[in-house]
């Protein structure tokens, strides 16, 4: 039984070994790719959004 948390830990360690980790240009560029698609999701859901707000408005006048 007390075996058992030093095997998970053994295994976890083997496991991280095998990652292989983004290198520093994969990161920046990929942060670069995350900020650019959440920006015209956010711009296309925000005139998605404005386009609704005025449809609602004129349907309520």
């Amino acid at each position: 039984m007390p075996t058992l948390p030093v095997s998970f830990l053994r295994e976890t360690r083997d496991e991280l070994k095998k990652v292989v980790w983004p290198t520093r240009p994969e990161i920046i560029r990929l942060t670069f790719v995350v900020i650019a698609v959440s920006l015209i999701v956010g711009i296309f859901l925000g005139g998605l959004d404005f386009i609704f707000v005025k449809i609602i408005g004129t349907i309520v006048k």
